[in-house]
């Protein structure tokens, strides 16, 4: 009776706690990780490592514990602890996976690059996304936002930025004081270095379908579609219109394409 009666308690948490991870997912992947950015920023994995732990271990722990033969005092008491524990596991787990979540995508030259915050090497960036413009700044409900790089303001500024990249320090794409709106004026820019999105088709032609579906959901003919590789913790291309403008993301390693 005991072990029937655990289980049915167990499943109950189980349910509850999938649940939960659910809506904890919708959060993570709608709102932090945006497709493709759950897989370019490792978000997928590390919250699937987290919420397995979380949702496995209380009911693990309520099949362990639950004893309809206890005073309905003492089952509360454990329910409520196991609960406790669950919670904690889950608020530590949501906060490291908003800690790592990408905040910018940043068009450096012939590419684009996924920033978080750990990409800021350590550096206390507070201050300077707060003096942003409000289009700029980073926010909780929001994904990571597209922005560009202005021109260093002197040659001075150019040798020093160069010279802390050179030796491990933070690039321009490192410092948000140099980030700029991803707009019209900006545009040229970044369309200057782009190439044909039918060269990574011919490249990858495993991808030519996706790409083909891509550009018909975006109104885009395939021939002015263009792209600039992705960098973070896997090969990705963003896909740009004739007004560079994204329109979306496919895999694959975007440098290999001459």
């Amino acid at each position: 009776m005991r072990i029937r009666a655990a289980i049915k308690a167990a499943l109950f948490h189980f349910l509850g706690s999938v649940l939960v991870a659910t809506m904890a997912a919708v959060l993570v992947f709608l709102v932090w990780y945006p497709h493709p950015y759950g897989l370019l920023s490792g978000g997928l994995k590390l919250f699937l490592i987290l919420v397995t732990v979380d949702v496995v271990c209380g009911p693990l722990l309520t099949l362990v514990l639950f004893n309809p033969k206890k005073p309905r005092r003492e089952i509360i008491t454990d329910m409520s602890l196991v609960i406790l524990i669950q919670l904690a596991a889950l608020i530590y787990g949501m906060s490291t996976v908003y800690q790592a979540r990408p905040l910018y995508l940043v068009h450096e030259v012939d590419r684009f690059r996924v920033i978080s915050l750990p990409d800021y090497n350590g550096e206390d960036v507070k201050e300077v996304l707060e003096e942003l413009s409000p289009e700029l700044r980073p926010r909780w409900t929001g994904g990571p936002k597209v922005v560009g790089i202005r021109t260093p303001q002197n040659g001075e500024q150019r040798k020093e930025v160069m010279l802390d990249a050179l030796t491990g320090g933070r690039d321009y794409s490192q410092r948000p004081e140099f980030y700029i709106p991803y707009d019209t004026d900006y545009q040229p820019r970044v369309l200057a270095r782009a190439k044909p999105l039918m060269a990574f088709t011919d490249r990858y032609p495993e991808a030519a379908e996706e790409a083909v579906d891509l550009c018909k959901r975006n109104n885009v003919p395939m021939e002015q579609a263009s792209f600039l590789p992705v960098l973070h913790k896997q090969e990705w291309i963003a896909v740009i219109d004739a007004h560079a403008r994204i329109i979306g993301f496919l895999p694959g390693d975007g440098f290999a394409v001459p």
